[in-house]
């Protein structure tokens, strides 16, 4: 059987990575872990996250994976170093990419982030961005409502509560001039209509979970693991909350029909994988 691609997030928005790891590499296997029974991960402490992070990390090598894209910006941000320290396959977070690809993007030098709390209070994308060019000048917005108003889906492009929320966390940045923005959260692509039509044309957007499945791509090609050309290409989906809501909101992020099964992921079961 084909090793598969293993995925996790707080809740929904790594499927928005599942989207474009699925694109580049239609013919792999993908299992994914969406902790809804704890989303979101934004408010929570370092200690946590870590805690998190490891029994997300532990389910998720049960299930035969040969990589890891760790598709929630805000443990990409705060633990990710833990993780790789004991993970055994190649495991790679949003971070890292989307700040590459935001530096490489950039015009004026002006580059902004939104994130979650916790991820804005960590400093990774402003020492990422820093690594690549010191000059760079970075406005850092958290916008904490963004993955609740998602998961609840008040995100349609003409959402008035939406609009009102994208246009009072966005208006510092509008201002600050940035020509780069990065969506660091994975669930902030979906809100993506909303933010383009409040930023305008001029703003180039960083999709944090499309450049680290990119990564991703590139290092099971160069590590000749890929999935072999006949393979179907399954996808798996665990929550960790009941499934019963996920299927219609998924199949919005994912832009197409889930003909897989979703299946339940206790708690109990991944505190006792923990690593």
């Amino acid at each position: 059987m084909e090793k598969a691609i293993g995925v996790f997030d707080s809740g929904l928005g790594g499927l928005t990575a599942v989207k474009e790891l699925s694109a580049l590499m239609p013919n792999e296997n993908i299992i994914y872990l969406g902790d809804t029974a704890r989303v979101p991960y934004g408010s929570r402490s370092p200690e946590t996250l870590v805690r998190f992070a490891k029994e997300d990390l532990a389910f998720v090598l049960r299930q035969n994976v040969k990589a890891v894209l760790v598709a929630c910006g805000t443990i990409s941000s705060v633990a990710l170093p833990v993780l790789k320290e004991t993970c055994p396959v190649f495991v790679e977070g949003v971070v890292g990419p989307a700040a590459r690809s935001a530096a490489s993007k950039t015009k004026n030098g002006k580059v902004a982030v939104i994130a979650t709390s916790a991820t804005v209070n960590s400093g990774a994308y402003r020492k990422e961005l820093a690594s690549v060019d010191t000059n760079i000048e970075v406005i850092e917005k958290a916008c904490p409502m963004f993955v609740p108003i998602v998961e609840n889906g008040y995100f349609a492009r003409d959402n008035a509560a939406a609009k009102i929320i994208v246009s009072d966390y966005l208006t510092e940045i509008k201002k600050s001039g940035a020509d780069t923005l990065i969506l660091g959260c994975t669930h902030y692509p979906i809100l993506r209509p909303l933010i383009e039509d409040f930023l305008g044309p001029d703003v180039t957007l960083i999709d944090s979970g499309k450049e680290a499945a990119k990564v991703i791509c590139k290092k099971i090609g160069e590590e000749n693991i890929g999935a072999d050309k006949n393979n179907v290409g399954n996808h798996t989906y665990y929550v960790t909350d009941e499934p019963s809501g996920f299927v219609s909101l998924a199949e919005l992020f994912l832009d197409k029909k889930i003909k897989d099964e979703v299946r339940k992921a206790t708690l109990d079961e991944m505190l006792k994988q923990n690593v």
